[in-house]
């Protein structure tokens, strides 16, 4: 199945509507649609063509945006880069993806230099100053099953993978999100979220989809977001659960009538965060996905989010979900990658018999077929053959007023193969036997972490996922 280019089907729908708005400035899709053009006439006359493999380092800004938008006009599959890593950790990427042409922020020159190796390394401004192509051909369709983006697992377990996302992945991904959340006249999305994370382009998919802008920030700076919350300018933004936290701190009265869904991804939020915001009446709505599946694929429908906090949701749509052995969630359905690039060993591995996708979760379905996520299996700490869940007891833990943020994984011990330990952000030095005992009178025994470390900041991902395998290694 072939569906129409994207942009060019949105600038013929509604070529008047607001397609971005970003650092003040705000542009219809029938302008972004002749920059695009043109930026994809100047990417090839640099070689860029159909099916070319190109990566792809930039940053939240215009820049970036209508490179995405320009090398999917060319068919040219964009490896997204994350701008936090080392130019080790991108050179691997870029290998391993065999990229031809790399393109780069002027920002990232000397990452860039140090992690491009032999392939041709291009800068954005060199880009847009250079005579488009004489030859410049754009695609008229973009096929279901052609990949669109690969974009690299975060590593929080270890090595990345390059995850595919095809056309099909992103279309049905923005279906499934509409067919739970709904569209609405005047919706618009912000994304302060990186966008070359998936929850991050996704947004950007479905603004040419729906036809609805973007407005784009560079960073996430709370109170700039707030404003824009109470503005009315806004009505959905997608966040992660340090960024509810910081908006919470922020928060000084009621946001705009018209803002209606603060939608929650990259891992759960404590209890304590959930009714805070609904005691302020914000939409919080928690959901569940992963790069794999291209941005949430279980959602909690807006009218069941107070009835069933702690939950992520029922799948999308088109999707489906069950629990299998071990309490593993496994998932079904159009949105879910086609595997991994040039890893066909780790693509076997991710799908059982019939075809479910393994997440390395674990969780459970309620009598009313409500997912809650309990774990990611490979971070279970197995102590004296007791299961001990660490989102668990890092909830308990961010209930003292002075834990700012908390982590737990597992230790070996001699005794009982393996014990929690605890790594704290914290407002003031705590006292180990005081937090020992303030975990006892919530916990049972062996959950206790044996040990409290102090840290100025865990180690995260771009999209803010705790490191874990860092803590286990002692990789500070």
């Amino acid at each position: 199945m072939e569906l129409t280019n994207w942009l060019e089907k949105r600038v013929r729908l509604s070529p008047k509507r607001t397609a971005l708005v970003f650092d003040g400035k705000q542009e219809t899709f029938s302008e972004i649609y002749d920059a695009v053009q043109k930026v994809a006439g100047q990417l090839a006359s640099f070689g860029v063509r159909d099916g070319m493999f190109v990566a792809l380092l930039g940053k939240n800004d215009r820049d970036t945006f209508l490179m995405i938008h320009a090398l999917q006009q060319l068919g040219a599959k964009t490896v997204f880069l994350n701008n936090r890593l080392t130019a080790t950790e991108m050179g691997y990427q870029i290998r391993d993806a065999q990229v031809e042409r790399c393109l780069y922020a002027a920002d990232f020159a000397d990452m860039m230099a140090n992690a491009a190796g032999d392939v041709r390394a291009v800068a954005f401004m060199e880009v847009m100053m250079a005579e488009s192509s004489g030859v410049m051909q754009t695609v008229s369709h973009f096929p279901m099953e052609t990949v669109a983006s690969i974009m690299y697992t975060s590593g929080t377990t270890g090595k990345p993978k390059g995850v595919m996302q095809t056309f099909g992945n992103h279309w049905w991904s923005a279906t499934g999100s509409m067919l739970n959340l709904g569209l609405q006249e005047g919706d618009s999305w912000l994304c302060a979220v990186p966008i070359f994370h998936i929850s991050g382009l996704s947004i950007l998919m479905r603004s040419v989809i729906y036809g609805i802008p973007v407005y784009l920030e560079e960073h996430f700076d709370a109170k700039r977001v707030d404003q824009f919350l109470r503005s009315g300018e806004v009505t959905i933004i997608s966040v992660v659960t340090t960024m509810v936290q910081r908006l919470l701190d922020t928060y000084t009265k009621s946001y705009h009538p018209k803002f209606r869904c603060m939608l929650l991804g990259g891992g759960p939020a404590s209890k304590a965060i959930l009714e805070s915001c609904f005691a302020k009446g914000i939409p919080l709505i928690q959901s569940f996905g992963m790069t794999e599946t291209a941005s949430q694929i279980v959602t909690l429908p807006p009218e069941d989010a107070l009835q069933k906090i702690g939950a992520s949701g029922k799948p999308l749509f088109p999707a489906e979900v069950k629990i299998g052995e071990k309490k593993e969630i496994l998932l079904k359905g159009p949105s879910i990658t086609v595997g991994y690039l040039n890893n066909e060993t780790a693509t076997k591995a991710a799908f059982d018999e019939d075809g479910w996708f393994r997440t390395g979760d674990i969780g459970e379905i309620d009598e009313d077929g409500f997912l809650f996520v309990l774990e990611r299996y490979s971070d279970l700490i197995i102590s004296g053959g007791e299961n001990i869940y660490p989102t668990e007891i890092e909830h308990v833990l961010l209930e003292h007023p002075d834990i700012v943020e908390a982590a737990v994984v597992a230790r070996h011990d001699d005794r009982w193969g393996q014990v929690p330990v605890a790594y704290l952000v914290t407002t003031k030095v705590l006292n180990q036997e005081i937090l020992a005992l303030f975990c006892q009178l919530r916990l049972a025994k062996y959950k206790v972490p044996h040990s409290f470390y102090f840290l100025k900041a865990l180690p995260k991902t771009a999209s803010q996922k705790i490191q874990r395998h860092r803590l286990y290694k002692n990789d500070l």
